[in-house]
């Protein structure tokens, strides 16, 4: 059996209706126009809207657009980013945000590599520049047991956001299987069978290490 193309010709096909499109292209204008719909949720819940993805910084033309707009419009924004990119080509982007997340997912460099197919330099020069913005900052660290979870990856973490960020904040992030599903759907490999969740207990060592290190721990769940 062949993998899925994403050709969608399957939908159409399906006698039953079961069949769904997992991906829907729309342009600015229909993605503000959801937006403005929702403007009174955002009102008076204090909410916004949050750029992620996969990678929302691999779509600077699009994401350009709805961040300048949305940001005159006074809506809050937001962005979930790897800190993958080229800094001064989306600074512009970044000043209109009023939070960022970004991913250390690991301090070797070639351990990011093997498990990422990048190294990490880059980002982690990207996350030194955000003090340029005057936008707060979470760094995320999606807690995969066997891959980053030992306390000498999470404390070099920790001493590495306080040493570079003027407010530094971590989240920790215990890894989920909620995405297999999109895998199947999209005919992909699955991760490895040797990523596993973190033990609460061990989240709250590892809490407590990057306490000790005088970052803050946060959470947006």
């Amino acid at each position: 059996m062949g993998k899925c193309r994403s050709c969608e010709l399957c939908v159409e096909a399906c006698p039953t209706g079961s069949r769904k499109k997992l991906v829907h292209i729309y342009t600015s204008e229909e993605i503000l126009k959801q937006i403005e719909k929702q403007k009174i949720f955002y009102k008076y819940s204090g909410g916004g809207v949050t750029f992620s993805g996969g990678e929302a910084m691999l779509q600077q033309g699009l994401l350009r657009e709805l961040a300048h707009r949305l940001y005159d419009q006074a809506v809050d924004l937001a962005i979930e980013t790897s800190g993958y990119f080229d800094f001064d080509e989306v600074k512009d982007i970044l000043e209109k945000m009023d939070l960022i997340f970004v991913d250390i997912k690991h301090m070797d460099g070639d351990k990011h590599n093997l498990y990422t197919g990048v190294r990490n330099e880059k980002i982690l020069k990207n996350i030194a520049r955000f003090n340029e913005l005057n936008v707060p900052v979470v760094v995320r660290i999606p807690v995969i047991d066997g891959v980053n979870s030992d306390i000498e990856n999470i404390r070099a973490t920790a001493q590495f956001v306080k040493a570079s960020l003027a407010t530094p904040k971590i989240e920790l992030l215990p890894y989920h299987t909620l995405g297999y599903g999109k895998y199947e759907a999209l005919g992909l490999s699955k991760p490895s069978r040797s990523f596993k969740t973190p033990l609460r207990k061990n989240l709250l060592e590892l809490s407590r290490i990057v306490e000790h290190e005088g970052v803050e721990i946060v959470s947006y769940k």
